[in-house]
């Protein structure tokens, strides 16, 4: 048997930006009582169950997104290098 390659052609022109994202949830969970007590593991079990979605154990009760393009001066001497990178990449 003989297969074609498929070459995956990015868009020549893509653009990035600088991004500020605020992300307001509200939700409820059925979780071990112990695994919330952790500060620095509870973000991450927090959206975790938050993208699993809604089931028995996860009830979502407010969620509000907003995103607004910013100004890449503003961003921090490590994004604009990576912006600058992301811009620079053939690939």
């Amino acid at each position: 048997m003989k297969y074609d390659s498929l070459e995956y052609n990015q868009p020549t022109n893509s653009e990035v930006g600088v991004y500020e994202c605020e992300i307001h949830l509200k939700f409820r969970l059925v979780e071990e009582k112990g695994a919330l007590r952790d500060r620095e593991q509870l973000l991450e079990i927090l959206l975790d169950a938050f993208t699993c979605g809604s089931d028995e154990y996860m009830e979502p009760i407010q969620v509000d997104v907003a995103a607004q393009e910013m100004s890449e001066i503003e961003a921090s001497p490590q994004m604009r290098r990576q912006l600058i990178r992301l811009r620079n990449a053939k690939d």
